[in-house]
């Protein structure tokens, strides 16, 4: 109860007011606010219409990369579950609203006692399930008080986390023992949930089901030719900058005047892929291709008898297609890594593809794993991302090795869907 109470009383009333004066200056934070505006509303307009089905399975998700963990399990059960879906971020608001294997979707609201209380009533769940580590206090209290199992699927908490250390432990430790199983993503991470509170017996190590949702995306991917005029015209040597920040191109774009500067032969074809392709971010990105005198187009532009061997940069300035480009590649920088998190290491490893990638990887187990079985490269500056890079240019069998490796990883985690799935059947 004292927990609760300071929850409550200070916790949550000080974070709404972070975000609201965040949202003064912050695009993506007056997103979120205005998509949590009547959001009870179009819930129920959207359950009204929905499937009426005797089991409903609620996952809440924080952004893009939780959204992937789960996709596989929700559309195991979908058939005879009604499906809805909260998330936190706007990043995966489009992703959430194109996806076809949902009932009801919206925004979650702030975590208070009366939200928690209205969205349980509402959605009525068979059960909630959280994934990764986006975990909402009230809604655990809530949903323990009504006897709805609530699981955590693709379970993590890095070794570094601030949960684990003083106040913010005690705090976790009134959370973790109302969640009916935790399924964590390794050994480690398991011990870290039971550090926090969850007991030994609601805890259970499945593994990471997003392994199964790259790897069947990377199989599924169709001919370059029915989404890329001109990619027959591309380099011979191929460099895939994945899911960029301007902080990841900063470090890119002076590596490769490194290459140049050095007369090296084997300079990779750079193809860019910004995270958030908005036009101030191309205008951005062109402004300083151009200042450093790099040829480039954009990918919007081609037509089916462009010519791309004369150009350094292609600028893709489209969305939903990184996937698909990495086939292409040679090489892979994933972004985020010079950001703040790094994002999805796990396509161009399933695709057969070394990887490299910025100092910040504790968000991602699977970049350590990458890094530790030498399919992946940490680089901390440019001069280190040239060195990085030449050596994998130059030395074929190395640069394929690697990415035959970082198949192979992928390859050897695949299963935790059908683990995770044999422990949410219990509660279905």
């Amino acid at each position: 109860m004292f927990w609760q109470l300071i929850y409550n009383t200070f916790l949550l009333p000080a974070t709404r007011l972070g975000f609201h004066f965040a949202g003064c200056c912050n695009q993506k934070v007056r997103e979120g606010l205005a998509g949590r505006r009547q959001v009870f509303e179009k819930l129920t307009h959207q359950l009204h219409s929905a499937r009426k089905l005797e089991k409903t399975a609620w996952f809440h998700f924080a952004s893009v990369g939780e959204f992937e963990q789960v996709k596989p399990l929700i559309e195991a059960i979908y058939a005879d579950t009604r499906i809805v879906l909260t998330f936190f971020s706007p990043s995966v608001a489009p992703n959430v609203y194109a996806y076809p294997h949902v009932d009801a979707a919206v925004y979650l609201p702030f975590d208070t006692r009366r939200n928690a209380k209205r969205l349980i009533n509402l959605i009525a769940p068979t059960c909630l399930i959280f994934s990764r580590y986006d975990i909402w206090p009230n809604l655990v209290w809530r949903a323990a008080e009504t006897d709805i199992p609530v699981i955590v699927v693709a379970g993590t908490v890095q070794v570094d986390s601030k949960r684990l250390g003083g106040i913010a432990r005690s705090f976790f430790k009134r959370v973790h023992p109302y969640i009916t199983l935790h399924c964590a993503i390794s050994d480690a991470d398991a011990a870290r949930f039971q550090h926090l509170g969850a007991p030994a017996h609601r805890v259970a190590v499945t593994g990471d089901p997003r392994y199964e949702q790259v790897y069947r995306r990377a199989t599924d991917v169709g001919p370059t030719a029915e989404f890329f005029p001109g990619h027959k015209t591309l380099k011979q040597l191929i460099l895939i900058a994945g899911s960029t920040y301007t902080a990841d191109e900063r470090v890119l774009l002076k590596t490769l005047q490194i290459l140049r500067q050095d007369a090296r032969e084997q300079i990779p074809q750079l193809i860019l892929v910004p995270h958030e392709p908005t036009p101030e971010r191309i205008t951005e990105i062109r402004t300083k291709l151009e200042q450093q005198n790099w040829r480039y187009r954009c990918f919007s532009e081609l037509k089916t008898d462009v010519n791309l061997a004369g150009i350094d940069v292609l600028i893709v300035d489209t969305v939903g297609i990184l996937a698909k480009l990495y086939r292409l590649a040679d090489i892979a920088f994933v972004g985020g890594s010079f950001h703040g998190s790094v994002h999805n290491v796990m396509e161009p490893a399933a695709m057969g593809i070394p990887v490299l990638f910025g100092p910040t990887i504790r968000n991602a187990s699977e970049a350590l794993l990458l890094q530790e079985r030498n399919a992946a490269k940490v680089v901390h500056t440019p001069e280190q991302m040239a060195e990085a890079l030449t050596e994998w240019l130059a030395d074929e069998t190395t640069r394929t090795t690697a990415g035959h490796i970082g198949k192979q990883v992928v390859v050897e985690n695949l299963g935790a869907v059908a683990r995770t799935l044999d422990y949410l059947q219990e509660y279905f």
